[in-house]
């Protein structure tokens, strides 16, 4: 075979090869454009909500300024008054008290009930899984009506023990679904070697599996805290005194009164209100994402 011959085919390899990497090239140069225009959109928000904190009531009154700088100084008055003229700390406490019950009882049933429906195999059990899927999908602003009725009924109107009562009903369907996908990825030999060795069901559960599923179970709990914190409707249906607000309803309510908005204690009580959710999410990410993905793969 000749030299020419050869040289044929790697001479038109290389124009190939070439255009592949262009390619390549401009597809992501593509991707971090939408990456940066993605992330532009996502962040003025909150740098609005930063510079407005920052500014005096009087420079925010004023519509002549530039709303996007700080033109007279940066000042923390917002957060002062914030915390020591009104309810904020009040809201926060009730806050953290009904996420922190909210996320235990979630997180108790949501195991237990994943454990019997995704390895303790009798009849129904998919029909069951499938409805309790489901149920998650109604909108609470069809259930606040009849779920008013039930807490007005036990007597736990006008207080967050009420939320705490509530909120389980937004957040127990989903987890259980995240967990039963988790629980089924988990290999069969495992519950077979744990039966040989003579363990119980409840010593296969905190033994084997959640130790195993522990991604999943961070990622139901940090779904479940954020439902329970960011929660505005059952709230605003059923708490109504200063004293049992939330943070969702009680920052809105104490800060507007009328016509009149306190937008810089407003931007001030949003800001930390957001802050416990943001940290969760920067430590916990990767958690969050590999239990989603294996709830939606396996479930």
């Amino acid at each position: 075979m000749s030299t020419s011959t050869l040289a044929a085919p790697l001479s038109r390899s290389v124009p190939a090869r070439a255009s592949l990497k262009n390619s390549r090239r401009w597809a992501l140069y593509t991707s971090y454009f939408f990456l940066v225009i993605f992330a532009i959109f996502f962040l003025v928000p909150p740098f609005y909500m930063v510079v407005t904190s920052l500014k005096s009531d009087a420079e925010v009154a004023q519509m002549a300024t530039n709303p996007w700088i700080i033109a007279n100084g940066v000042t923390f008055d917002q957060f002062r008054i914030l915390f020591t003229q009104t309810d904020f700390l009040i809201f926060f406490k009730n806050t953290v008290i009904v996420t922190t019950c909210v996320v235990a009882i979630t997180m108790v049933v949501s195991v237990l009930a994943a454990f019997s429906l995704g390895r303790m195999k009798f009849w129904g059990s998919s029909i069951l899984a499938t409805g309790i899927f489901l149920t998650y999908l109604v909108p609470d602003t069809l259930l606040f009506i009849p779920m008013f009725q039930i807490v007005k009924w036990i007597g736990l109107l006008n207080s967050y023990w009420g939320m705490v009562l509530v909120y389980p009903t937004l957040t127990v369907p989903f987890c259980t679904w995240i967990m039963i996908g988790y629980f089924q990825s988990i290999p069969k030999e495992l519950d077979e070697a744990a039966l040989i060795d003579g363990a119980g069901h409840m010593q296969m559960l905190f033994k084997i599996f959640i130790p195993v599923a522990l991604p999943g179970i961070i990622a139901a709990m940090i779904f479940a805290f954020t439902v329970s914190w960011a929660a505005f409707v059952y709230p605003m249906a059923f708490l109504y005194s200063s004293d049992q607000q939330v943070l969702t309803v009680g920052t809105v309510t104490s800060l507007i009164r009328g016509d009149v908005y306190k937008w810089g204690m407003l931007m001030a009580g949003a800001l930390v209100a957001a802050a416990p959710p943001l940290v969760i999410y920067a430590f916990l990410m990767d958690y969050y994402i590999a239990g989603l993905t294996a709830g939606a793969t396996k479930g």
